[in-house]
């Protein structure tokens, strides 16, 4: 969904976040969109909750693949068990960051620990992909995982951003990028005024809790706003709010995005559909009946 917008204004576009039912448990997709594919080279955005588990129930995404992006996984509650077919066993809490670059080829799973399951479990966080530049979109597979502790946090009057990855405010995140781009996570006070620099050709603020207004615009919770290329861009907060801010250079041209694939070439993505029906992603420790193969 578009909103209406002043036609001189420094927002692009609203995009307003979609619910997908994931098999009992519902996220608010809001990229790709039909009419924005990408930002920068974020090509994937969803909002996972906030969702309480009646116990013993929780979050459990069997293993499944991805070539061509790094996924992002950053939690504002609860806790997810991260397996993959490198061997990894890593539990996100809020504030952590999971990056894991798919490359040539991943399997990975995503559930809750069983610790929080007997008490019901919440989770509430943000999952995004990345996808990866030509050159390196079949690099080796990795996964790196940075504690809330290893972020930069930059504060001001009635602001607080943790910078996720690349560079913002003079900060700079240790997580390892393919790309120039930039993620983090704000939480404004009312009043509280916030510049997203024009230092990036594509730019979008995904507001995740309260009220902003940007030109003289109001916008609500659950929209992204796309941001004009090169515009002075000036949030201010008209209630407690928390956003994710997101943008980079686009890449050197088109991606095609099917299932959990992504690749500059359409003919990859039928390579990586005869790998998955194959079980040539290799397997994830711990798990022993992956997704199949979308009909």
């Amino acid at each position: 969904m578009v909103g209406l917008l002043e036609p001189d204004g420094p927002v692009e576009m609203v995009i307003l976040g979609r619910a997908r039912d994931l098999g009992g448990f519902e996220v608010r997709r809001v990229l790709p969109f039909a009419e924005r594919r990408m930002v920068g080279p974020f090509i994937f955005l969803d909002q996972m909750g906030p969702v309480d588990f009646d116990p013993p129930a929780g979050l459990d995404v069997r293993a499944h693949p991805h070539i061509g992006l790094a996924t992002v996984t950053y939690l504002f509650e609860g806790a997810i068990l991260h397996r993959d077919s490198l061997g990894t066993e890593q539990v996100i809490r809020p504030g952590d960051v999971n990056w894991m670059t798919a490359g040539s080829g991943i399997a990975h799973s995503e559930r809750t620990p069983g610790e929080l399951r007997p008490a019901g479990a919440r989770l509430y966080g943000i999952q995004s992909w990345v996808a990866l530049p030509a050159a390196v979109e079949e690099r080796t597979p990795g996964f790196a995982h940075h504690s809330k502790s290893d972020l930069p946090v930059v504060e001001g009057e009635g602001l607080r951003v943790r910078l996720i990855a690349g560079a913002l405010y003079g900060a700079r995140s240790p997580v390892e990028t393919a790309s120039d781009l930039f993620h983090a996570d704000a939480m404004m006070e009312p009043g509280a005024r916030l510049e997203i620099p024009a230092d990036w050709t594509e730019r979008a603020a995904y507001l995740v809790s309260g009220a902003v207004a940007i030109g003289g615009q109001a916008f609500a919770a659950g929209q992204m706003m796309v941001l004009k290329p090169g515009a002075r861009i000036v949030l201010t907060a008209t209630a407690p709010s928390r956003l994710m801010l997101l943008g980079g250079e686009p890449l050197e041209g088109p991606r095609y995005i099917w299932w959990n694939f992504v690749s500059s070439s359409k003919e990859r993505l039928e390579v990586a559909k005869a790998d998955w029906r194959a079980g040539r992603f290799g397997a994830v420790p711990g798990e022993s009946d992956p997704l199949p193969l979308p009909e």
